[in-house]
């Protein structure tokens, strides 16, 4: 899994409360057990619906087709627990979202899989809404370590964040990485269970 630590990056704002697993990548793309290639349908059937004032979707706006960071409303990644809903943000380019509120589920897969979800309050994310309307110029820079954004004007949020998923994405360790790190130990275990009870290894 790739480290988190500081991004800066351009804000697309998607200002929709309630966008569910289903929205974030429809059930038509899960045949798949790759993590790669989802984000070809991120948001695939509210894309084309634009953005509702005749216009492309965020995300296919010029200004927005380099966004790295997404502001949303309240009850972002509801619905069913697919796991792909991760993958499509993070293949889409998408390595931090900040909202009101998040759906249990989806927020430890997206930080399992290397994305920062930010929670805030709801003045501070319109403010984050409106810096993020500035298109191009919407860039704000996310520093895990110090829990802050600044925003294109320079001032600062900070944000709170649990100590061990921070710790998990400032040192890009999803689970399998978490694993590993207990190897000596393991090959310690499986060496002795190896000596004791050799049948269980074909011998």
């Amino acid at each position: 899994m790739e480290k988190f630590t500081t991004l800066t990056a351009v804000a697309a704002p998607l200002p929709m409360d309630n966008v569910d697993t289903d929205k974030i990548i429809p059930a038509r793309y899960l045949k798949t057990i790759k993590r790669t290639g989802l984000g070809a349908g991120l948001f695939s059937d509210i894309r084309k619906d634009g953005d509702g004032k005749g216009g492309p979707f965020v995300l296919d706006q010029p200004a927005y087709k380099n966004a790295k960071i997404l502001i949303v409303g309240d009850n972002f990644g509801c619905g069913s627990s697919r796991e792909h809903a991760a993958w499509a943000l993070l293949d889409g380019g998408i390595r931090c979202v900040i909202g009101e509120s998040f759906s249990d589920i989806f927020f430890s897969n997206a930080g399992k899989n290397g994305i920062l979800l930010i929670q805030l309050p709801p003045e501070e994310i319109e403010k984050l809404m409106d810096d993020a309307s500035r298109g191009a110029n919407a860039t704000l820079t996310i520093d895990l370590e110090a829990q802050t954004i600044r925003g294109p004007d320079g001032g600062t949020i900070h944000f709170e964040v649990d100590p061990w998923k921070k710790h998990c994405l400032l040192n890009g360790l999803d689970d399998i990485g978490l694993t590993l790190q207990k190897a000596p130990s393991i090959d310690r275990f499986e060496g002795g269970q190896k000596a004791q009870q050799p049948w269980l290894y074909g011998a």
